[in-house]
């Protein structure tokens, strides 16, 4: 992943989304398309910025991987009970589509707080409430 001064500027006041850990990497390396959500109001879980600093440490960049978990810690939320059930009924589900268990926590949760769940997994293309970008 390489570092590109495209980091993300969090502010609430903006429609809020949940950011899938695809939508950080392609902020990070400056998508053009995701320059629409910089401002969003994000939302994420412990686990999605666990694999954003494990795919920097993937690439040998931890200082980018302490960057990122430095500025994006502060937007984690944590979810309940009944969304660790319906994330994994979902795997169950789409067994065939393989899954992240982190993919199938933050889609549920997304559903839960009635936001949308920013992705360009191709794995959620055709799924209800996703704003797929890619």
């Amino acid at each position: 992943m390489k570092q590109e001064e495209n980091f993300i500027e969090e502010d609430n006041e903006k429609k809020s989304l949940f950011f899938d850990t695809y939508a950080f990497v392609e902020i990070i390396k400056g998508n053009h398309n995701y320059l629409p959500y910089k401002n969003a109001g994000i939302i994420t879980t412990k686990l999605n910025i666990f694999e954003l600093y494990h795919g920097c440490l993937k690439d040998k960049n931890e200082e980018l991987g302490e960057e990122v978990v430095q500025k994006y810690f502060s937007l984690i939320k944590d979810f309940d009970r009944e969304v660790i059930k319906e994330a994994a009924k979902l795997k169950f589900k789409l067994n065939k589509r393989n899954l992240s268990m982190a993919d199938c926590i933050g889609y549920c949760f997304a559903k839960q707080l009635g936001i949308k769940f920013l992705t360009g997994d191709n794995q959620f293309k055709d799924m209800e409430n996703v704003e797929f970008v890619k």
